[in-house]
Parts: structure tokens; sequence; C-alpha cells
């Protein structure tokens, strides 16, 4: 059998209805447009969230705030979600991200001072509180900033 002997399945493959020709097409006269009006017309375009000259709903709900474009988000991770892993051992965003402790490898991390640390690990992160920084290094610990 090659590539160019496939065929598709007896009945797969069924033809368009073609509309707009004749009445015996089932689909003949406005081609199933119904009657008159501006989306009988050939060309119509319509602007998504149109609502008939309603006032549309991207209009009609409050708006509140703003986002701030330049913002840094962080993924955040306390330090009793690294007290799960084996002393002397280095946590980056790559194990992190293994652990499902964050959601994407690339994204920025920073760890948190929440919670206790008792092993000795190295950290690697985009930023660390002050606490977290202390508690790390009072286990034993050293927190490295990663590099871009």
């Amino acid at each position: 059998m090659f590539l160019s002997e496939l065929r598709p399945a007896k009945g797969a493959k069924k033809s368009p209805k073609r509309i707009g020709r004749g009445p015996g097409s089932g689909k003949g006269k406005t081609a199933g447009k119904g009657e008159k009006g501006q989306k009988s017309r050939s060309g119509f375009h319509q602007n998504p969230g149109f609502e008939g000259g309603q006032m549309p709903l991207q209009r009609r709900i409050p708006k509140r705030g703003f986002t701030n474009l330049f913002a840094h988000r962080y993924e955040v991770v306390n330090l009793t979600r690294l007290a799960g892993f084996e002393a002397g051992s280095e946590v980056n965003a790559k194990v992190l991200k293994h652990a499902g402790l964050i959601r994407k490898e690339s994204s920025s991390v920073k760890i948190l001072g929440g919670g206790s640390l008792d092993r000795a690990i190295t950290v690697v992160a985009d930023a660390f509180s002050d606490s977290a920084r202390k508690a790390i290094e009072a286990a034993g610990g050293r927190a490295e900033v990663r590099k871009p």
C-alpha cells in the first residue's frame, strides 16, 4: 500500500449543498437567506458584538480599574512548598515546574517567606523576599538570583 493509494471510506465524503441553483434544488430563489434586509445582501459584513442597535454587552457592563502593561508578574512559591525537596539539592524553575509548583518554566519566580525551612538547599529564582532569603540562609542553604 502506498500513500497515493489512500482513499476516504465510501460515503465519508459528501459534496457540498449547492445553493441558489433554482427551485428544484430546494435552496433556490433566496438561497437560504430569507427575505430582504441587510443580511440577505451580497458582501454583508457585521462587526463582532453588534446587537442590532441595542447597546452591546461590552458597553453595557461597568468598567473598573486598569491593567498596568508594565507590571512585572511573578509566580510565587512559599518556603513550606520547598520543604519537600532533599537537602543539598538545587531548586530552580525547571524543578519547580516538574514538581507542579509553578505553571510555566519560562515565567519569573519569586520565593516568599511563608512557613519555615529545615534543610539546606540551593534555591535559584528571579526574586526573593527578605524573610525568605534569611530563612534559606539560616537553614544553611543559598538563595541565588537567576540570570536572564
